[in-house]
């Protein structure tokens, strides 16, 4: 049985994860690449820590109230981890475990000085990395210690900040058990990190050196600055040399000490540039053998360089794949559709096979290809002009790279104007996905109320024929039939007259702003102008549910009754509601919304998310809040209002004009843009509530199929549809066989990727650009910001990440990471929005015109720099966010 706990780092490789850790099988796999040194040493493996720990059976119970803890809880958690590593560190070791850790050692040598290092089952891997979490101990010395600190390693699985991190990731402490790399130590003259990717840009093509004196414990602890040194091809290209005033260095005997740095010495390099150059090298020979950018552990000895470790960067985000090697620019689509978590593989594959553009995944989101229009001078200036009157960011981070010269220029754009290769502009809210046509194009359409009444009939009996035709689909027919389907999304999609109709609106907003600002000096005129602009299906969405409040004020034990309906623990309550007074009325009304409304949900482009009529719960937080701060009427009382302040601005507008040089001309043409406005700008929410109508359709459809799979044993649960791609899914029902280690694969894939913060801008080498405002007006101290919505406004920042979280208190300003559709319920209860994610004519944009809210969007790392509950002031036509001292 001995032989099991230990085993010889020589005779380990990657596929040993669960026996010797993620940190014992990569150096293992490290040892067997030509060319690269790493100390000798043994692994005391899982299979020792399961003896080890069978010797406590109180951790049975301490494991089961450790795994009942929220991640929020840090108190319990604090508590309960200690008491979990006290009974750890308390266990004997027994007599077998230290009989095969002396035998190793007597084959290592028994005197030497080793590394003691945790090695988690966890750890390391491709999609998570559990580095610093768990111990290492250098430079002990003799059998005895090296059995105390094996099992301080094993307790340090338990430190409070490894169990948030899996309370966090999902992973279950049972299953994650820990190994012991021991391993002989490496006394340096020099010591550091070497990133094989950029860390902080993300660029593949750069490689990052962190250096310092003596022993890397150094570094890791933040005991010194290190230097620096940036390398590209084999070429150094960035040089920082820090003032090194410490190390840490071992003491003979065992241990290790701080020591100050001679100061002649402190401002010298830790190595050469030839020693960076050929350390470049060989962190290269070693991505290349695990086949990603790594994290790896250096050491400099007089002969050379030792490797003590190598992980992979699992903080970078993914690149899309690409059919060549060109350099590429990608931009994101979900900073223009507001939403930018990770989306599950049927949810990607099915935007992407009703989009009107190709579009690329990689972490979990889509990208389109905008090289095409970059490359081509004839097209590049209108491009960016577009993207940049949507989103200043989207342009700064475009320019960055055009600059650089990183996409060589074309001499043409092709036939038509078509861009030569890649490139559809990302889409904003309800414009054409893929990118609206640049203005101009088209001759505009006539300013005439009748052709959005017609489009939106049309969009309306396309989807009651869809509905219609889905019903008798089973099996592989539905999958034809969907396919099909898709075609008409598509074709509705891209109606010209569609399409002209959004741009109406966009083109009549930027002139009206452009105009009013030029001879008026009025900035966002046309903010108050579209006020309680008719045909906009999302406003009208927020004003229903003011209806469904009144309906539901009427009944106090109702409103009692949905006081309790939290977090969905009342699943259905609307079955429940009948059994009160006034609660059929209030079923009826809830039920009303939904079938109006009820495809939405946060989140909504992707097919997998639960939808309002599958969670209705979800609504009951804003329902509250509507019922606490509005009297009855309400929802028509502020649409008749906003029209009202529309009118009087155009009076306003129109009585100034005339009084300047030109002015009847200027006036006229005034009123022709503000009625063009009007009657377009509203239709711009249609297109994306019919896509997300349809798209509940399939989704129905699919979950019908899926419960067929269920109960004919081929998928383990209906959800697992969701980890297929559209194809994928398609096979299974027609062969009537999964894949369920592809499924499992894709699940943990998505948990990694929930983790990644997706970049506006993205280039093939990997480098994440965000884009700068590049504004000298900003207040010290103020947090800049893209104006959408003018007005200005302090209150109660309320930091909300999910909408059934919200308890809203009148003037409350709400600050969350983006806004959809599906927040609309929300804005008509807060006095100004903030977000991190935005433009001018995405959709949380929109709808805080259509009610008048003060609003600052693309607001980097708001809901972090701004507290809940923190006073802010909103400078909606500035651009900007204010957080004021506390009273």
């Amino acid at each position: 049985m001995t032989e099991l706990y230990v085993w010889d780092l020589r005779e380990v490789d990657d596929a040993q994860v669960a026996v010797v850790g993620g940190k014992g099988a990569h150096l293992g796999e490290l040892s067997r690449i030509e060319g690269v040194r790493v100390p000798p040493g043994f692994c005391l493996t899982t299979v020792a820590f399961r003896r080890f720990i069978a010797e406590a059976p109180s951790l049975d119970d301490q494991l089961d109230r450790l795994s009942l803890l929220e991640p929020g809880d840090r108190e319990a958690i604090g508590a309960l981890s200690a008491e979990v590593r006290r009974t750890i560190e308390a266990i004997a070791m027994p007599g077998d475990l230290a009989a095969a850790v002396t035998e190793a050692l007597a084959r290592h040598g028994e005197q030497a000085a080793y590394a003691v290092r945790s090695s988690a089952t966890a750890e390391d891997m491709p999609t998570a990395s559990f580095a610093g979490q768990q111990d290492t101990y250098l430079n002990v010395v003799g059998p005895a210690a090296i059995l105390e600190h094996a099992a301080r390693c094993w307790a340090s699985l338990f430190t409070e900040r490894a169990v948030v991190y899996r309370l966090r990731n999902g992973f279950d402490h049972r299953k994650v058990h820990m190994a012991v790399v021991v391993q002989q130590m490496v006394f340096p003259q020099a010591s550091g990190i070497l990133f094989t990717a950029d860390p902080v840009t993300g660029n593949r093509k750069v490689a990052t050196v962190d250096a310092g004196f003596g022993l890397g414990e150094a570094l890791v602890s933040g005991l010194i600055n290190p230097d620096v040194v940036k390398v590209r091809d084999g070429a150094i290209v960035a040089k920082t040399v820090a003032a090194k005033q410490r190390s840490i260095e071992a003491v003979p005997g065992g241990g290790t000490q701080v020591v100050a740095i001679d100061p002649q010495r402190q401002d010298q390099p830790a190595l050469t540039d030839a020693q960076v150059v050929e350390l470049d090298r060989l962190g290269r020979r070693i991505e290349a053998h695990f086949g990603r950018p790594q994290d790896i552990e250096w050491c400099l000895t007089g002969d050379g360089f030792s490797i003590v470790q190598s992980r992979p960067i699992t903080t970078l985000f993914p690149i899309p794949a690409a059919a060549d090697d060109q350099n590429r620019v990608y931009l994101s689509v979900g900073h223009q559709q507001m939403m930018t978590d990770a989306m599950k593989p049927l949810g990607i594959s099915v935007w992407q096979l009703t989009a009107m553009a190709p579009m690329r995944e990689a972490g979990g989101r889509l990208f389109v290809d905008a090289t095409g229009r970059l490359a081509s001078p004839a097209i590049r200036a209108g491009f960016l002009d577009m993207v940049g009157r949507g989103d200043p960011l989207f342009r700064d981070a475009l320019e960055t790279v055009v600059g650089r010269g990183f996409i060589p220029e074309v001499p043409d754009a092709g036939p038509g104007g078509a861009p030569p290769r890649g490139g559809a502009a990302p889409s904003g809210g309800g414009a054409p996905r893929g990118g609206a046509a640049p203005r101009g194009g088209p001759a505009p359409i006539a300013t005439d109320p009748a052709i959005v009444t017609e489009l939106i009939e049309r969009s309306e009996a396309s989807l009651r024929q869809l509905r219609r035709d889905i019903e008798v689909k089973t099996g592989p027919a539905l999958f034809d039939f969907l396919l099909e389907a898709f075609q008409e999304h598509k074709r509705m999609l891209g109606d010209p007259v569609s399409m002209q109709a959004i741009m109406a609106g966009m083109d009549a907003t930027w002139w009206l702003n452009d105009h009013l600002q030029e001879w008026l000096g009025e900035k966002n005129a046309a903010d108050t102008l579209t006020l309680s602009a008719p045909n906009n299906i999302t406003s009208e969405m927020g004003l229903a549910l003011l209806d469904v409040a009144d309906v539901i004020r009427l009944y106090p034990e109702v409103v009692a009754f949905l006081q309790r309906v939290e977090d969905e623990s009342i699943v259905d309550f609307l079955d429940e509601l009948p059994k009160l007074a006034g609660g059929i009325e209030a079923r009826d009304a809830i039920a009303a919304y939904l079938d109006r409304y009820g495809m939405r949900c946060v989140g909504e482009i992707d097919i997998t998310r639960p939808r309002w009529s599958e969670r209705p719960a979800t609504l009951v937080p804003p329902i509250l809040d509507n019922v606490k701060l509005f009297e009855p009427g309400a929802g028509r009382r502020r649409f008749d209002q906003g029209r009202r302040q529309a009118e009087e601005k155009q009076q306003d507008i129109v009585e100034r004009l005339r009084s300047l040089p030109g002015g009847a001309e200027k006036a006229d043409e005034t009123v022709r843009m503000i009625e063009r406005l009007r009657t377009f700008i509203g239709y711009r929410e249609y297109p994306k509530y019919h896509i997300i109508s349809r798209y509940f359709v399939y989704k129905q459809a699919l979950l019908a199929e899926a419960e067929r799979l269920v109960q004919g044993g081929v998928l383990a649960e209906k959800e697992d549809i969701f980890y297929l791609t559209f194809p994928e899914l398609h096979d299974v029902s027609r062969t009537g066989r999964s894949d369920d280690q592809l499924i499992q694969q894709r699940k943990d894939a998505f948990r990694a990727y929930q983790a990644l913060t997706p970049p506006r801008v993205l280039t093939s080498e990997g480098e994440a650009i965000q884009g700068s405002y590049r504004r000298d007006d900003v207040p010290a101290g103020a947090l800049a910001g893209l104006p959408v919505s003018a007005g200005t406004v302090e209150g109660r920042a309320r930091v909300i990440l999910d909408m059934a979280e919200a308890d809203l208190e009148e003037g409350d300003i709400l600050v969350t990471a983006y806004t959809d559709p599906s927040w609309s319920p929300l804005f008509v209860a807060i006095a100004g929005l903030v977000t991190e994610v935005g433009g001018l004519m995405t959709h949380g944009a929109v709808i805080a015109r259509e009610y008048g809210l003060p609003a600052v969007v693309g607001v980097a790392d708001a809901t972090r720099l701004i507290a809940d509950g923190q006073r802010i002031r909103v400078r909606g036509a500035d651009g900007y966010v204010e957080i004021l001292p506390s009273a």
